[in-house]
């Protein structure tokens, strides 16, 4: 074992940028690490790192390394889990990376049920709407929305979202209630600006069979779901955000949905891991966790053909 903590040193440092952040997750001075890290580059012949004052990044010779190391990692990690017996209590630290709104509306939740369920585990919860590489980052498992991109991570569903296009009644009393999508143009949007891209995110409706887009005029943009549904609230114009946000909004009559037939086909939402082959036991609590838990996530209103089939159902 002693001859791979100069393995396990580097692989710290590299997830975490810095010696410092670095040598707190694994109880030893940010000294013993860039040394431990300096003998390996010397038994190897190669320079890992760039460094700096303040962090450290990989060199191409690092990276290499760092995609193999945690392979190698997260194998012995398991074997070591099955021989002590620590499968049956998780421990350590389990690093999730979530969407901001969807990790506090649904995920936090969850994550204090696994603290108090487990008293030697603990959580490094990253709430942002940026995708991240999750092996770079040392990230256990994320939480992602739509399309999975990465064909490379494994995927476990969790249930979908569904974009509700919502104002607040004292917005439609000044500038009407649209009957159509087209007459939107017309209104004014509270937009969400995407932090990944800067951009505003257009509008998302399904039309006659077709997927639409649409993108209003506004006044105010956001890059926080909350305050985006805060200022719809405010009358300051119409949104459009994922069902969970405005639950409760709809059902105070704060908010009232707009267009409900022309709702987009929903989203997607699923747990992502690096790989399926060796999962951390921390992992595999909070899968299983949230497998029981699926049947009470926040599930959309019924839309406008929804509620007609539900009255034909009463007839």
């Amino acid at each position: 074992m002693r001859s791979l903590q100069p393995l396990l040193a580097f692989a710290e440092t590299a997830k975490r940028g810095n010696f410092a952040a670095a040598s707190r997750d694994l109880g030893c001075t940010p000294s013993t690490l860039a040394k431990a890290v300096a003998r390996l580059e010397k038994q190897l012949g190669v320079r890992l790192f760039h460094r700096t004052t303040r962090q450290v990044t990989l060199t191409d010779d690092g990276q290499r390394l760092f995609s193999r190391s945690q392979r190698v990692l997260a194998e012995l990690e398991q074997l070591q889990e099955e021989a002590s017996g620590a499968r049956a209590e998780p421990a350590g630290t389990l690093r999730i990376d979530m969407p901001v709104n969807f990790g506090r509306s649904v995920m936090l939740p969850l994550l204090a049920q696994l603290v108090q369920r487990y008293p030697r585990l603990s959580i490094d919860a990253r709430l942002s709407d940026v995708y991240v590489d999750l092996v770079k980052e040392g990230v256990d498992v994320a939480i992602r929305t739509g399309v999975l991109r990465d064909s490379t991570l494994v995927a476990r569903p969790l249930g979908s979202q569904t974009l509700l296009l919502c104002a607040a009644p004292s917005y439609l009393a000044q500038a009407g209630t649209p009957a159509t999508v087209g007459e939107l143009m017309r209104h004014t949007a509270v937009l969400f600006r995407v932090p990944s891209t800067g951009r505003d995110r257009p509008w998302q409706f399904k039309v006659a069979g077709r997927n639409v887009t649409l993108l209003p005029p506004s006044r105010i943009r956001v890059d926080d779901g909350d305050a985006m549904v805060g200022a719809a609230v405010l009358g300051l114009g119409a949104s459009q955000q994922p069902h969970y946000m405005v639950t409760a909004q709809l059902a105070r009559g704060e908010l009232v949905e707009l267009l409900p037939e022309t709702r987009p086909p929903p989203m997607p939402i699923a747990a992502v891991m690096p790989s399926a082959r060796m999962v951390p036991s921390r992992v595999r609590a909070l899968l299983e966790l949230i497998d029981a838990a699926r049947a009470g996530f926040p599930a959309p209103p019924p839309s406008a053909s929804g509620k007609r089939a539900a009255r034909k159902r009463r007839r």
